[in-house]
């Protein structure tokens, strides 16, 4: 029998904020599962299909759209993306958490797609400290950067309906309060229907 069901973990931050140094934490400790996207766009030196994505023909990707087969999907530099919603409920109905690194905008599209879906903001500091941060990298010029601070102020600005907001001033810290939070979320008797019956022997 299978204890509960799985956590499907939405996580949205402006670039910058440090949200994939995070999400490297958090899987390198639990076994969560990221879900394969399908993309209209050519593969990429190296990429396989089926593994780092699902490549599909625009055709076949907007009869997907039609067919209601997304869990969301978007646009993004003239090409289709989107996440396939069976195989997520599949994994989810086995057990298996699912974690979700996503723009804004798919967090939205899964808030109506994954009705049991956590959601958890992570914040810069301060929007100073974003632009050094961007600055940091050196890998974008100020065209770039000031393109990144203006969608990152959009982006901020619609947080306040996330289930969880975190901080990352100091990593370990922010790291400890997601932590606690996946742990929390794992927790929710919702994800543990027959958990009663089992326990009372019915």
């Amino acid at each position: 029998m299978i204890e509960r069901q799985g956590v499907p973990l939405i996580l949205c931050a402006p670039s910058g904020a440090g949200k994939s140094t995070l999400v490297k934490k958090l899987c390198a400790e639990f076994d969560l599962s990221f879900s394969v996207s399908c993309t209209t766009r050519p593969p990429r030196e190296g990429e396989i299909d089926g593994v780092h994505y699902h490549f599909v023909s625009k055709d076949d990707f907007e009869r997907k759209i039609r067919q209601n087969e997304f869990a969301e999907w978007a646009v993004v530099h003239g090409n289709y993306y989107g996440t396939p919603l069976r195989p997520v409920l599949d994994q989810l109905e086995r057990g298996k958490d699912m974690l979700f690194d996503i723009d804004i905008q798919g967090a939205a599209q899964l808030s109506l797609s994954l009705p049991r879906a956590r959601f958890v903001f992570i914040f810069p500091p301060s929007m100073e400290i974003l632009k050094q941060r961007l600055e940091k990298r050196g890998t974008d010029s100020m065209e770039v950067i000031e393109k990144r601070m203006k969608n990152a102020f959009g982006e901020i600005e619609n947080a306040h309906w996330f289930e969880a907001w975190i901080v990352n001033d100091d990593l370990e810290k922010a790291y400890d309060e997601l932590r606690s939070f996946y742990l929390s979320c794992t927790l929710n008797p919702k994800l543990r229907p027959q958990l009663l019956k089992s326990v009372l022997g019915r």
